[in-house]
């Protein structure tokens, strides 16, 4: 696959993606888990067919000590037993608010309200703006056809 841009070579891409990637990189620095990060950056990868993203957070996630067992079990997190209350939560809080257009009325006040449970005020927000930037990747990777596979653990620094 060869990609539609160079997004890594266009100077106005560096412009943007330097302040999403400083987005990205306040929601990393707060309270929520790191693994529960990697696993909504995952699912949500999944939900949007972002093969570049897929790449470079399961490898992020192994690298960071995330077992083969729970990596492969993310897609099917409802029937599996490796996942904790809390990040159930939070991949259900990932699903609806990555699929908010296939849902009247976006995410519902019982997922709300089960995030909410294992969550605070300021991880439900950290959350919320996870899923918010991983979908914005996801969307930029897969409509410019961002080729995956060769991507190296901390390669982005």
């Amino acid at each position: 696959m060869e990609a539609r841009l160079n997004v890594f070579g266009n100077p106005f891409a560096a412009t943007f993606l330097k302040h999403i990637n400083s987005a990205g990189m306040a929601v990393g620095k707060s309270s929520v888990p790191a693994a529960t990060q990697e696993l909504v950056k995952i699912r949500a990868s999944q939900i949007n067919g972002c093969g570049f993203c897929l790449d470079m957070h399961t490898k992020e996630a192994a690298e960071a000590g995330e077992t083969p067992l729970r990596l492969n079990m993310i897609a099917a997190w409802r029937e599996a037993t490796v996942f904790t209350e809390a990040e159930r939560a939070a991949l259900e809080l990932t699903e609806q608010g990555t699929r908010i257009a296939d849902a009247a009325g976006g995410v519902t006040d019982e997922a709300w309200a089960d995030a909410a449970k294992h969550y605070d005020e300021d991880q439900l927000l950290a959350l919320v703006a996870l899923i918010a930037v991983i979908n914005t990747y996801n969307r930029l990777n897969v409509m410019t056809r961002q080729p995956a596979g060769d991507y190296q653990p901390g390669q982005f620094g």
